[in-house]
């Protein structure tokens, strides 16, 4: 079995972020706001969000940011970041 699930999260991972990067722009918060929030640094949201960064994080993070955005995790993940506006 080929070995391609780092390379598939990494693509994941990079498109989480930028979804959570441009949902709490489009709520006009900050990342400190967010971060204040969710329960996290500043500095490890701003890692998630970047898209040269690969950030793995756990799924109580997920939540509490899925929360804090007032988004269902499983359309933050998908990328439905418009479906309530």
């Amino acid at each position: 079995m080929k070995n391609t699930d780092s390379f598939d999260n990494r693509d994941r991972l990079i498109k989480l972020g930028l979804n959570i990067g441009l949902l709490r722009k489009m709520k006009g918060l900050t990342q400190d706001q967010l971060a204040e929030k969710a329960g996290i640094s500043r500095s490890f949201l701003s890692t998630i969000e970047a898209p040269s960064l690969v950030q793995s994080f756990s799924i109580d993070i997920l939540y509490n940011l899925s929360d804090a955005l007032d988004i269902d995790p499983g359309d933050l993940i998908n990328g439905d970041i418009y479906k309530d506006l």
